[in-house]
């Protein structure tokens, strides 16, 4: 089997990964926002250069071997790519509702981790059980899985919005442990029975065993889910109060998306977001919030209450 080079294409799509990675970095933005919007431009591109993106971006169990070692780049490039459109749109919606709730509980740095880790080890579990196929591997899941996995691992009493998709799709409301305890029994039977659907259910089932050990390893300290108590109670805020902060279009937009949101995890999210945003109206630095009802301004002593 011979390898070629990367394509022009194949080249800018990795620079293209690799660049959106470190402005969200920089910027701070949401690794989840920060993956979905990674994988629909590959998605986009790979529509019009099929056969280079996939071939030469996928990953192939013989990459493990010592003659294609410098094909391993691959096990990181594949997680990127998807099939068809309904591969990436259950990917990333599942990703999407398990994702933001459980950054905002564990923070950007160790979801980073634990997504491109079990991303990888779903990819070196279906590969070890078939080494020496050149059957291509891509897709996301192993990487969903993995966090899905370290999710139900560290909070199994949280609860999530999960698509279900059957004949139409249902989106649900189920303790996370109840969704992974769901999918993992689905694939095993799958994997068991030797079901040939072009899936590689033991991927999924790899990066969700990961995903539970990594869990155990990086996430000690269990808190409580972020919780914001305004002068109107739990989880609800003076609106009038907050749109004085709200200085450009996106802000105020955040705040009717938090307004109408009916999720409390998502609800919570798009909060935190706001609040990282925003700056002090008198000096223009960034506001510390309490999420007990009070705003302040290290600065300038500025504050208020919510």
């Amino acid at each position: 089997m011979v390898i070629l080079s990367p394509s022009w294409i194949s080249v800018l799509l990795i620079c293209v990964i690799i660049g959106a990675f470190v402005f969200a970095y920089i910027k701070k933005l949401m690794a989840t926002y920060t993956i979905v919007l990674i994988n629909f431009i590959v998605f986009i591109v790979s529509l019009f250069f099929r056969q280079e993106v996939i071939g030469e971006l996928g990953f192939r169990p013989i990459y493990l071997s010592a003659d294609f070692f410098p094909q391993l780049y691959t096990a990181f490039t594949s997680m990127f790519l998807h099939g068809d459109f309904f591969h990436i749109l259950m990917n990333m919606l599942i990703f999407f509702f398990i994702g933001l709730s459980f950054e905002q509980r564990i923070g950007r740095n160790k979801f980073f981790i634990i997504y491109f880790i079990t991303g990888i080890c779903g990819t070196v579990t279906y590969s070890l059980l078939n080494l020496g196929s050149t059957t291509v591997l891509i897709g996301a899941s192993g990487a969903v899985f993995g966090i899905l996995g370290a999710y139900a691992s560290a909070f199994p009493r949280d609860e999530v919005v999960m698509p279900i998709p059957l004949p139409i799709m249902i989106f649900t409301r189920m303790k996370v442990v109840t969704a992974a305890v769901m999918f993992a029994a689905v694939e095993t039977v799958y994997f068991m029975f030797f079901v040939e659907d072009n899936v590689a259910h033991i991927a999924h089932l790899g990066g969700l065993v990961s995903g539970i050990i990594l869990a155990v390893v990086l996430i000690r300290n269990k808190t409580k889910p972020l919780e914001y108590h305004g002068k109107q109670g739990k989880d609800k805020a003076d609106f009038d109060v907050l749109r004085t902060l709200a200085a450009t279009d996106e802000q105020k937009r955040m705040l009717k998306t938090i307004e109408k949101e009916t999720v409390p995890e998502v609800r919570r999210v798009w909060f935190d977001h706001f609040l990282e945003t925003v700056r002090c109206p008198n000096c223009g630095k960034s506001l510390s919030c309490n999420f007990k009802g009070k705003i302040w301004c290290k600065n300038c002593g500025f504050n208020m209450k919510y």
